[in-house]
């Protein structure tokens, strides 16, 4: 059953109406669950673990299941080093929330891409603030995973949820378009930019398409686009244009390292020749 229900809160509580809506929904909601940390909704056969480190999040995220998901079994932790062989076997669906303040942020995507690798029959949702999208998209945009920003209307989540693999390699069009006022839109150098957008722009400016850059980094065409969009994002550039003028520009060849748009250097001489090569 995916019946939603339209409300007036984001999935994160960022504020204090969120908070509030929260906690009256828990607040009538008390008796269906059995505390943190065991199994908290009766199931019919799907089997969920939600990750926050935050309890209002979990709370929340309870009562959404209990109002629009009432099929899912659910387990919660406050990290994916609380996670058990038990749950990750069982689990059809992990909801894990990475925004705010992480310590490693990096060393946790790292370690959720390594889940997801080994447990490839789990939808793995990802709630990520602005601040950890570019990393997301480095690391956790995979066939079994899908990105949400955690200012998603709570509908958002359940759709995401109930398409399953449908949405998987999907990021939400929050994270996709950000805020014009975000301080991504301030940036106009590439010292921001990861090695895997760098890459992507280098190729681009060689000539390669999208699917010839995903055959050779053996990741998906919607991967490749995410990590281009994400450094056109931060970049400040609206078009492909304005791409290829920013790569063309002094500044672009400067800090991508490339002497001319459409020039061969010798380390992509290296990368092509393997790749390129009769099997």
């Amino acid at each position: 059953m995916c019946a939603g229900h339209e409300y007036d809160f984001n999935i994160h509580p960022g504020n204090d109406m969120a908070i509030k809506s929260l906690a009256d929904r828990l607040q009538a909601s008390e008796g269906t669950s059995t505390g943190s940390g065991g199994v908290m909704l009766p199931g019919q056969g799907k089997f969920g673990v939600v990750i926050s480190k935050i309890p209002v999040m979990q709370s929340g995220l309870k009562v959404i299941f209990n109002e629009n998901l009432p099929d899912y079994e659910l387990s919660f932790c406050r990290s994916h080093d609380e996670l058990t062989l038990l749950q990750l076997r069982r689990a059809v669906l992990v909801v894990a929330d990475i925004s705010g303040e992480i310590a490693h942020p990096r060393a946790v995507c790292e370690r959720y891409y390594s889940l997801m690798t080994q447990y490839r029959d789990i939808h793995w949702v990802f709630m990520v603030s602005d601040s950890l999208y570019p990393l997301a998209v480095e690391l956790l945009i995979r066939p079994e995973s899908s990105l949400i920003s955690e200012s998603e209307p709570v509908n958002r989540l359940i759709e995401v949820i109930c398409a399953g693999s449908r949405a998987a390699e999907q990021i939400s069009r929050t994270l996709f378009a950000g805020d014009e006022d975000s301080d991504f839109a301030s940036y106009h150098s590439a010292a921001m930019l990861t090695l895997s957008e760098r890459k992507v722009l280098r190729l681009l400016a060689k000539g390669w398409g999208i699917n010839q850059i995903a055959a050779l980094l053996k990741k998906s065409n919607k991967t490749i686009s995410a990590q281009k969009n994400s450094a056109m994002r931060r970049l400040s550039l609206r078009s492909n244009a304005e791409m290829y003028a920013w790569i063309n520009s002094a500044q672009g060849m400067q800090e991508l390292n490339i002497n001319s748009a459409y020039g061969e250097q010798m380390e992509w001489k290296k990368i092509v020749q393997p790749a390129m090569s009769p099997s």
